[in-house]
């Protein structure tokens, strides 16, 4: 059964699906520059997703360590992990892995293997697109008019990415499904 963070996931992922199809509508030959922003924006929501995902699933399963009683260590706990989630902000394997591992004792990222794909290169595709995700919303990866330049994002990359991120969150709840 899936998580509720799971559900909540596929919900806002669907951000990201709609923007890339709204580029494949609006696009002609050639497609207007101003139209990559659609598939920029599109790979920061399937990482806000993502990054939501992470949040979500980890307040869900330490729910189901502490239960919702009132006790000072459950409460603690709650609130820690409350406190560690607001400097969150980017779903790097630096950043996620420490998580879950101080809460659920557990090296999450060991569990991303589905497929072609071995935790390490899982870690390492989920590191380069956050990398990527934070130069397209804080440098402006932008392209200047009249002059040809790569895409920071091309649509058959933006398809892999998607698919890539769904396969986290598949692999992350089987893995918490499994441990729980």
């Amino acid at each position: 059964m899936p998580s509720r963070a799971s559900l909540t996931f596929d919900h806002a992922i669907q951000d990201a699906v709609d923007l890339i199809n709204h580029f494949d509508k609006l696009n002609a030959v050639p497609s207007p520059p101003e139209n990559e922003v659609l598939k920029r924006a599109s790979l920061v929501m399937a990482l806000a997703a993502l990054e939501t995902y992470f949040e979500d699933r980890l307040v869900e399963a330490v729910e189901a360590v502490t239960g919702t009683g009132d006790g000072q260590l459950s409460q603690f706990m709650r609130d820690s992990l409350a406190n560690d989630l607001k400097y969150f902000h980017t779903p790097s394997t630096d950043r996620v892995r420490p998580l879950f591992q101080k809460y659920l004792g557990v090296d999450i990222t060991e569990s991303w293997k589905w497929n072609m794909m071995e935790p390490a290169a899982a870690r390492n595709e989920l590191n380069r697109l956050a990398k990527k995700r934070g130069d397209i919303a804080h440098r402006s990866v932008r392209p200047q008019n009249g002059t040809p330049s790569k895409h920071a994002v091309t649509r058959d990359d933006l398809r892999r990415h998607i698919h890539f991120i769904r396969q986290l969150v598949v692999a992350t709840d089987a893995a918490l499904a499994r441990a729980g």
